[in-house]
């Protein structure tokens, strides 16, 4: 009987125009904007509590009739939603079926680690820290792939999300468009070239992130480290030394470094190291398996971004005596 009453009163409002004026209103918030969040399967019903809840000034009956009278009811999407001063009835209902979320923004970059991805998502605003305390394997098992190490395994962009949401679902999918790019890449791969799986690839492609300080270098690196594998020779690339020292590694890279031996250290074990070092980007995945064509073994920075190859040992150290003078150690491996 309530309900008929109210929508008698809505109705003849509507008709005598005050429904309208009504519509149009500004609506009273508590500040400058208030968050609405919306659960698949809500009610109309419900989202007009929620609206009234989130500390909008409204009738919620008022706002349900509205809702429902409108015809576009079942059209309202769930989401998290920023309602701001100067929204309306009308506004509200229509940024509700248009489903306009309030989005945040997180950019995971381009030779970071799985450490620096899960301290750049626990600062990120209104993300649920769902993975918050647990341990990487954890992670990894929850994202459906328990076993599976996660460096190198999201693939570095810059993600929208709604607010409230878990860096969980935007682990998984950073990681489907890591799987994503690589297949990509790994179906343009050279005949020739001697990486025999994905993975190695992946692997690959993460050293040469970490290695190209200029961009137009990225292929010749990629091949330095190509033509390495192809005749057995140590890869030597700093990166993966440093990586495998952890938290240990002071910050110069020292002599004693170079001999202490982990599963990631290639100046002590040969062949690609186990895992990735870190995420890599499109232009490394493609660079890993289409590395430019040249016969260089060696590769030195010159100090402003860019390297110098060489094809002999010889050519390589007179490089390093010219752009890396008093080295702290012989840089005789790239």
């Amino acid at each position: 009987m309530r309900r008929f009453a109210i929508w008698i009163v809505f109705t003849s409002a509507l008709i005598g125009g005050g429904a309208v004026w009504w519509l149009n209103q500004d609506l009273r918030l508590p500040g400058d904007a208030v968050d609405l969040s919306i659960e698949p399967g809500t009610s109309v019903r419900g989202v007009a509590q929620l609206v009234c809840d989130a500390g909008v000034d409204v009738n919620p009956s008022l706002l349900y009739w509205w809702f429902r009278l409108s015809g576009q009811a079942r059209q309202i999407k769930a989401g998290s939603y920023e309602i701001e001063v100067g929204a309306s009835p009308r506004s509200v209902l229509r940024k509700l079926v248009r489903g306009e979320e309030t989005l945040r923004v997180v950019t995971l970059v381009e030779g970071w680690t799985f450490g620096q991805v899960r301290a750049a998502l626990s600062k990120a605003e209104q993300l649920k820290p769902e993975s918050k305390g647990l341990p990487d394997y954890l992670i990894m098992k929850m994202l459906g792939k328990p076993g599976l190490y996660p460096e190198g395994r999201f693939f570095p962009d810059t993600y929208t999300y709604a607010k409230g949401s878990s860096d969980m679902a935007l682990l998984k999918r950073a990681m489907r468009a890591m799987d994503k790019n690589l297949e990509s890449a790994w179906r343009q791969r050279l005949p020739d070239t001697p990486l025999r799986t994905a993975e190695q690839a992946l692997i690959l492609a993460s050293i040469v992130e970490k290695e190209t300080g200029r961009a137009s270098d990225r292929a010749l690196i990629a091949s330095v480290f190509v033509n390495r594998l192809r005749i057995g020779m140590m890869l030597q690339t700093d990166p993966t030394v440093i990586y495998g020292l952890g938290d240990t590694f002071g910050g110069t890279l020292r002599r004693r470094d170079l001999q202490t031996d982990t599963p990631w250290n290639t100046y002590t074990r040969a062949g690609l190291p186990p895992t990735p070092i870190a995420m890599p980007g499109k232009p490394a995945l493609l660079a890993a398996v289409q590395p430019a064509s040249s016969k260089a073994l060696y590769f030195v920075a010159r100090g402003d971004g860019s390297s110098e190859f060489n094809t002999s040992l010889e050519g390589h150290n007179r490089a390093v005596n010219k752009y890396q003078r008093g080295p702290q150690y012989p840089r005789t491996a790239k």
